[in-house]
């Protein structure tokens, strides 16, 4: 067996046979084709052959004996073939059938064929070419599997979610951009936590929904650490509740720029380097109010949830080919400032309408994060991870 990696073109590999009365009768047996051209002498000497021609798929099958045990071996599988019978095969021939390699494509492991079989006199008796395909090898294509850079960019950092992602990240080994617009104390106090655990970290400034904001935060962290592998996209608007009759467009746009648009413009500047590198995880922080029957005065922050939910399908779409997933995590009501306003009573109700019995925390949020940005989710896209506590069921 030769290792793709190693066949250069003009390779050649061979397999010698001496074909007997036995191996016509087990290709018989096999397939179920008694002509008795192949096997009747008495009536092989009425034709014109004199003499029984062996099958001629019995000679061509060595070949698969040839690319299956030599050239390339192991896992190889003929994609396509075309055999010219020249010669008739007759019992106890001495044949040599050989394969040589005419061409190789790496990216599709392909390698292209001319085959031969001549017999013991030197005659050709078949010729023909093919295109055979190298699979690779399950350990090595586990072993090798392209992790993603790891440095993770993390808008609304400065939050109590955000933070929660951010440390967790870290502790898994990521260096970290914690992004933020308005917090810097925050921010900077994630860092701070982030490297009194022996991480790194770095805040950025960054107002994300516009082009040159989410360019300079993907820039920031190309210099500070080398690349992108995950960009979790967690910046969102405070919930102010606003009943439908004092509702306005600018209550709308104002969501949907902090948690459509930013998670847009950051997407389309982390995907070229994410692209370069053959790998990337996007990970969107959408909400448990997509699957829960509506909240009287949240509108336009469903409006923006339920946008980022379906950019997040549409890339996961156009993305893969790229080797980029794209995931969403829907947490219920958790435990941080942004439900400040939501009564204490409301938040009670709630715990106690979870099987779980209890809100969700920072925390159970950045473990689904963590999971969707590791190797166990190489092969996740396009999925809503909920963290509600079993609330809302799908």
């Amino acid at each position: 067996m030769t290792a793709f990696e190693d066949i250069q073109v003009g390779d050649t590999a061979s397999v010698a046979r001496r074909v007997t009365e036995e191996d016509v009768a087990r290709f018989v047996q096999m397939t179920g084709d008694d002509n008795p051209l192949h096997v009747d002498r008495a009536y092989a000497e009425t034709t014109p052959f004199k003499d029984v021609v062996v099958h001629g798929m019995l000679g061509a099958s060595l070949l698969s004996t040839v690319i299956g045990t030599k050239l390339p071996g192991e896992g190889a599988l003929w994609v396509s073939q075309r055999f010219d019978f020249l010669l008739p095969v007759r019992l106890g021939d001495e044949i040599e059938v050989s394969a040589t390699v005419t061409g190789k494509h790496d990216a599709q492991r392909l390698l292209d064929l001319d085959a031969k079989i001549v017999n013991q006199r030197g005659e050709l008796v078949l010729r023909g070419s093919g295109r055979v395909r190298a699979l690779e090898p399950r350990e090595k294509a586990a072993t090798e599997a392209v992790e993603p850079a790891r440095v993770a960019i993390v808008t609304g950092g400065s939050g109590g979610i955000g933070r929660a992602i951010c440390t967790r990240l870290a502790a898994d080994g990521f260096r970290v951009v914690v992004g933020f617009r308005a917090d810097e104390e925050r921010a900077r106090g994630t860092v701070a936590a982030i490297e009194e655990a022996g991480g790194e970290g770095l805040a950025v400034r960054a107002d994300v929904a516009r082009p040159e904001g989410a360019q300079e935060l993907v820039e920031r962290a190309q210099r500070a650490f080398g690349g992108v592998g995950v960009l979790v996209n967690n910046a969102s608007g405070r919930i102010e509740p606003k009943s439908f009759d004092a509702l306005a467009w600018p209550d709308i746009t104002s969501q949907l720029e902090i948690g459509l648009r930013g998670a847009l413009e950051l997407v389309q500047a982390c995907v070229p380097v994410m692209r370069a590198q053959g790998t990337g995880r996007i990970v969107n922080i959408t909400s448990q109010v997509l699957d829960s029957p509506p909240t009287p005065g949240w509108t336009a922050y469903a409006i923006a949830k339920a946008s980022l939910a379906t950019l997040s399908r549409q890339l996961a779409e156009e993305l893969g080919p790229d080797g980029i997933t794209v995931n969403c995590v829907a947490p219920g009501m958790t435990e941080t400032r942004l439900i400040g306003d939501v009564p204490e009573k409301a938040r009670l109700i709630a715990a106690r309408q979870t099987p779980l019995r209890r809100l969700a925390r920072p925390e159970d949020v950045a473990g689904a994060v963590a999971y969707l940005a590791s190797p166990a989710a190489e092969f996740v896209t396009g999925q809503t991870l909920r963290v509600n506590g079993g609330k809302a069921m799908a």
